[in-house]
């Protein structure tokens, strides 16, 4: 049986569509419409690219938004008044600090200064803690945008064996979360697992978030597994991207390479995926467009549960 691409366009347009009308409903029944703020600090070309869709999206879709964008000298003591100005704002119902921040700004710090009604990308400790015991709080917006796959491809999530390799704080610690409050049985691995693959082809559903191209190979893969790459990872060598792709793709795939200098691959191997899987989400084109839809989401949710609606 051919494995079933899980594409993230149809699902990330969906949940747009789907918060454009509640923006408009709020507009028109309660008279506001929910703010996003985003906070940038310095010139990472990256950092102004994420930043630019954000505000984009958040325009195309009814909502308001505010943008700040500091220099790279910026002091921690200068963006945690900014913070402390936008959560005293009444108006702004998101606030986002874009990561990474320059060496001197301690993350850490700033992120728990982000009023937690106002945290957007569920970062905060609190969201962090009532998210782990199953109350409703902010997400982060990638793990809860692979809920959003699984349940709209119709996978079912209840009872099934759930492997997420990697224990990150923003994918998968909170990915596990998630998927327990669905009532999976999740298991968590890293680098310290013994017999990781072992424990991997056991899953009904695998999420890799490891930061290591093609790192999920055949032998992890449990047959007919549902197998959510979150993985991006730049990769430059042709010869490695041989082990990964073949035929047209690989021609693709090297003239992006000779094109700009690197192709995106992410933390599975897809031809060893296409083998065995029964359904996957490719890279590009997969998990990455849900994170700005459900940080949309997130905005709407918030500005609802701070007004009690």
């Amino acid at each position: 049986m051919p494995v079933r691409i899980l594409s993230g366009k149809p699902i990330a347009d969906a949940i747009k569509e789907e918060v454009r009308l509640e923006a408009a409903d709020l507009r028109e029944v309660h008279g506001f419409s929910p703010c996003l703020a985003v906070v940038r600090v310095g010139d990472d070309p990256a950092s102004g690219v994420y930043v630019g869709n954000k505000v984009k999206t958040t325009e195309e879709l009814g909502l308001i938004s505010i943008h700040h964008h500091l220099s790279s000298e910026t002091e921690t003591d200068e963006i945690l008044q900014l913070v402390r100005d936008l959560n005293e704002n009444d108006d702004v119902d998101g606030i986002l600090v874009q990561l990474p921040l320059p060496s001197q700004i301690d993350e850490s710090v700033v992120l728990e200064s982000i009023d937690p009604a106002k945290d957007v990308d569920g970062f905060h400790p609190i969201n962090v803690g009532r998210l782990s015991q199953g109350h409703k709080a902010l997400a982060p917006c990638t793990p809860a945008g692979v809920i959003e796959v699984l349940k709209r491809s119709g996978i079912e999530i209840a009872g099934a064996n759930a492997v997420v390799v990697g224990r990150s704080n923003i994918v998968g610690k909170p990915m596990g979360a998630l998927l327990l409050q669905e009532n999976a049985t999740v298991t968590i691995c890293h680098s310290r697992t013994r017999d990781l693959a072992s424990v991997a082809s056991q899953a009904d559903i695998l999420v890799a978030a490891i930061g290591r191209a093609g790192f999920v190979r055949s032998e992890h893969i449990k047959p007919g597994a549902a197998v959510i790459d979150v993985g991006i990872n730049n990769v430059s060598d042709p010869k490695q991207a041989a082990e990964f792709f073949e035929g047209e793709e690989l021609e693709k795939r090297l003239a992006a390479i000779k094109k700009r200098g690197f192709t995106l691959v992410g933390d599975v191997n897809p031809k060893d995926v296409m083998e065995k899987a029964g359904a996957f989400t490719p890279v590009p084109g997969g998990v990455g467009l849900l994170t700005i839809a459900m940080l949309m989401r997130n905005t709407v949710d918030a500005a609802k549960m701070r007004r009690g609606i």
